[in-house]
């Protein structure tokens, strides 16, 4: 794949726009959302370090992904308040669920794996 931002950027936003579609067809597991949450990450990632190497991007990733899911076991009024706006629920997630970690971490090993 060619390395340049332009190019990162075209995925990370085809990718933003089949994860909002997966949450809004019925038929299709949730699971898939948080996948490709993981795969926006990644790729939002790349956006700023188009050079590295796919593992220390995919390392970086995952304790993106594993941070804000964690996160979402604070439940402090004003992150509760935000998590309630269409922004807080789509970047912060509404709640902690360990199937979203294995979701996240098998997206990220299939986009390392697809970027090898």
């Amino acid at each position: 794949m060619n390395k340049t931002r332009i190019n990162y950027f075209a995925v990370f936003l085809s990718i933003i726009f089949l994860g909002i579609l997966s949450r809004k067809i019925s038929f299709i597991p949730l699971w898939i959302g948080d996948f490709l949450y993981a795969v926006m990450i990644y790729f939002l990632v790349r956006i700023f370090l188009p050079f590295k190497n796919a593992f220390a991007i995919g390392c970086l990733s995952l304790l993106i992904c594993y941070g804000i899911e964690f996160l979402q076991l604070y439940q402090a009024d004003w992150i509760v308040a935000l998590r309630k706006t269409l922004f807080g629920r789509y970047v912060l997630g509404q709640g902690f669920l360990w199937e979203d970690i294995l979701a996240y971490t098998f997206g990220i090993f299939v986009v390392f794996a697809f970027e090898k």
